[in-house]
């Protein structure tokens, strides 16, 4: 009875120092001192509120945003020297412009290979305009303004993304550095030094994809257009000089091979803009006889020859890693270009491959259910690395293979991603292929809810057909793709001779006809054979 007399006082005293709480020096109580009186509760409701399922009562009615097919049309306009403008809108306050040029590494045939590397080290630099890189910064962070300059092997990319409000201050920028370059002395020989270390650097890292990619395409195209490297060799990086990178801009920065894109802007006074500092102002090489002129420019088509190209070296480990020493080895067949019929069931074979390292995490949504990982990754412990790529070109493509794994297991290695391409041209079931196509669906609208990934793609499209088309096009066309469509395409590039390209320590690579044998393509309809290995 003691203990519950106790516990009785204790409570009293609790309630008594909740009750008599002091207040603060400002004035204040808390809360539970104020008397409020009760509110009565609607029947079976233990809220004021109403429920979610009724609206709020003295709220303003709600407008919602509606979707017009008008602002997503991408307008193009030809200027009289025929230079294209294209343009979208799009909701917010800024805007991507930039210029899309017809110039790669594909073009440097009769000029020393790396001009468009130091290109990308020389860009947004000194203009007539603009005195100083730091000058042109400035201008473009008056309006929240960055920039960028990439490359690719048929095309170059002078990018911007900034307010809205300054676009013609952008429009002037982008033309300064397409077509007036100052190009002086400390500019080339600061473009030299980053070439340079970027070479050295290159040489240093674990990762080999850069250099492979390089190889890749040398083994496909051998001395021609696509195969030329888009890294500057060695060699050549004390041969460029301003002469050679003037007439290199001469040649292949004309209005012709040019389309400047906005993202984000109205069409007409982008226009304005074009004409007025693309146009009316005239190019650092223009000359007296420029309307005379003819631009010397390879057009050749690009001729898939296939073969083996190899680097025995070793690759650098990570630091303080325990992975072991790799060895590289990719596999391609020459696919389609992206404007061939067979393009987009090319993309979703691509796709159904899938792939990449053995320590990736995620789901469906990762690829973890593509081929290359149920197939390869998940079967065979010493794959550090399996990986597909498809490069699509304006007159042909590219479907590749990057593996990665130790020396001594180098044969195995290369024998299963040469077996596991030419199981492409097999049974295709019916759920990887729904899961395929819906991949691509939503990676394709995922990465065009960016503006520079809109602005690329028009841009991109614009200089190869001269007008864009929808997403919903593409969305289309890949619900339209077949299982029978997928083996046409596989057996369609398994007909032509592979390449290959291998770096690292390659004295167990098997040899390149053996590579060519595992990759034959049979009368199984499974697509599938027993694969015996060495111990």
């Amino acid at each position: 009875m003691s203990h519950v007399s106790d516990m009785k006082i204790l409570f009293s005293r609790l309630c008594s120092f909740k009750n008599g709480l002091p207040t603060f020096k400002h004035g204040r109580t808390f809360s539970q001192n104020v008397e409020r009186p009760p509110q009565p509760l609607p029947k079976e409701s233990v809220t004021p509120l109403p429920p979610l399922s009724e609206p709020m009562s003295n709220l303003p009615p709600v407008v919602y945003a509606s979707s017009k097919s008008e602002n997503y049309i991408t307008e193009v306009t030809t200027l009289s020297n025929g230079l294209r403008v294209a343009s979208e809108k799009k909701f917010g306050q800024f805007c991507t412009a930039g210029v899309v040029i017809d110039s790669g590494p594909r073009y440097e045939v009769a000029y020393p290979n790396g001009i468009c590397h130091f290109l990308e080290k020389l860009s947004f630099g000194a203009t007539h305009k603009y005195p100083t890189r730091d000058v042109m910064l400035r201008e473009l962070e008056r309006h929240g303004g960055i920039c960028d300059c990439q490359g690719s092997r048929d095309t170059t990319v002078y990018a911007t993304s900034a307010d809205s409000r300054g676009l013609e201050a952008v429009t002037q920028v982008l033309a300064e550095v397409t077509l007036r370059p100052m190009l002086s002395s400390e500019e080339i020989e600061g473009a030299r030094q980053a070439v340079a270390f970027e070479l050295e650097t290159l040489s240093m890292r674990p990762e080999q994809e850069t250099i492979l990619m390089d190889m890749i395409h040398a083994a496909a195209y051998r001395g021609n257009t696509l195969g030329l490297p888009k890294i500057c060799p060695m060699e050549n990086v004390y041969k460029i000089d301003k002469g050679i990178i003037l007439n290199y801009l001469k040649n292949h920065y004309t209005p012709d091979r040019m389309v400047v894109a906005a993202v984000g802007v109205d069409h007409e006074p982008f226009v304005e803009y074009v004409q007025k500092y693309f146009v009316d102002m005239k190019p650092t090489w223009h000359s007296e006889d420029s309307d005379t002129f003819k631009a010397q420019t390879d057009k050749s088509i690009a001729q898939y020859t296939g073969g083996l190209e190899k680097e025995e070296c070793e690759i650098p480990l990570y630091p303080g890693s325990d992975l072991p020493e790799l060895s590289h080895v990719v596999i391609g067949l020459e696919s389609c270009s992206h404007s061939d019929p067979d393009f987009v069931a090319t993309c979703v074979l691509n796709m159904m491959m899938g792939g990449g390292g053995s320590f990736s995490a995620g789901g469906p949504g990762k690829g973890m259910y593509t081929r290359l990982y149920t197939n390869v990754l998940n079967r065979y412990h010493w794959m550090f690395n399996a990986t597909s790529y498809n490069h699509a070109y304006g007159d042909t493509g590219l479907m590749c293979v990057h593996s990665a794994s130790p020396p001594a297991r180098l044969h195995d290695t290369a024998l299963v991603i040469a077996r596991e391409l030419a199981n492409m041209a097999g049974h295709v079931g019916e759920t990887e292929l729904r899961r395929a196509k819906t991949q691509l669906q939503s990676m394709l609208l995922m990465n065009l809810e960016a503006r520079p990934v809109v602005f690329e793609d028009i841009g991109r499209q614009v200089l190869a057909t001269g007008k864009r088309k929808p997403p919903s096009f593409f969305i289309n066309e890949i619900e339209k793709i077949t299982g029978e469509d997928i083996i046409r395409v596989a057996r369609r590039m398994l007909s032509k001779k592979p390449c290959v390209a291998a770096r690292g320590k390659l004295s167990n690579l098997p040899s390149f006809e053996d590579i060519q044998a595992n990759m034959t393509v049979k009368n199984d309809t499974s697509g599938r054979r027993l694969n015996f290995f060495r111990a």
